[in-house]
């Protein structure tokens, strides 16, 4: 028996790093994922592969600063399934473009801000009928720690980020009346851009150095803390902020 079994979850940023991890993590413990990111051929290759292991999926294309794909997603999932239990807003457009304060843009920024937080707020709003209807329901954000302590050249990513955990305290305070929960992980992870892009590498060396346990996890390590947030074991935490980071940073 999976901690997800018999519910339905829509996850964002799904065709690679802590979205795919979680997606295929939450089927494994039974949820039928509705998985959407831009790149439609990852998303089919992702969902034949949970389906090869007996796992429900639903692959739909959406660019996070589309109102209209965002709609779409939710749609498709209640179409398919006929509900929506849980909502991962894992989903961040721009990582390719990190700037110094005095390099961003007013384009710069406002796609970072269209692809997080305006996105994540829009899925949160579209899913809510369907989870005031259920009578609970579970959303976990992706933050970071990028926000809380300043770091050079994270300028508008970190902006942004903490407008996401803004949005999560107020759903936490708005929406527990619903029995929905709203929580918030800040992983500390190897990804595709840090792998690729040589200042965030460069970053990501220089924090592993300081992470207690000595180590950059990976976006497998914050699968499984997703799936929890996701089940009715967190129905009783709600406006929380979560650190997947090896203990980089202490929440006091």
């Amino acid at each position: 028996m999976g901690i997800l079994n018999g519910k339905v979850a829509i996850v964002t940023g799904a065709s690679s790093g802590i979205g795919r991890a979680a997606a295929k993590h939450m089927a494994e413990e039974g949820a039928a994922v509705v998985i959407c990111a831009r790149r439609k051929e990852r998303l089919d290759a992702l969902s034949e592969e949970i389906r090869a292991k007996g796992g429900r999926a639903l692959p739909v294309a959406c660019d996070l600063a589309s109102v209209e794909d965002i709609d779409n997603v939710v749609d498709s999932a209640v179409r398919e399934f006929g509900r929506i239990d849980a909502l991962a807003n894992i989903g961040q457009g721009a990582l390719d473009q990190q700037r110094s304060l005095t390099e961003v843009t007013y384009e710069n920024a406002l796609e970072f801000y269209q692809t997080g937080p305006i996105a994540a707020l829009r899925f949160m709003q579209k899913c809510l009928p369907h989870m005031q209807k259920l009578g609970r329901g579970n959303i976990i954000n992706c933050a970071s720690h990028t926000a809380l302590i300043g770091m050079p050249g994270f300028a508008s990513y970190a902006m942004a980020k903490e407008s996401v955990r803004a949005l999560t305290r107020s759903a936490a305070m708005e929406w527990g009346q619903y029995g929905i929960v709203t929580n918030c992980f800040l992983p500390v992870v190897a990804t595709e851009v840090s792998d690729s892009d040589e200042f965030v590498r460069a970053t990501s060396e220089a924090i592993a150095k300081q992470v207690p346990l000595g180590y950059i996890g990976k976006p497998e390590d914050c699968a499984p803390v997703i799936a929890f947030l996701a089940s009715d074991g967190a129905k009783y935490i709600n406006g929380q902020f979560i650190g997947v980071d090896g203990g980089w940073r202490i929440f006091v």
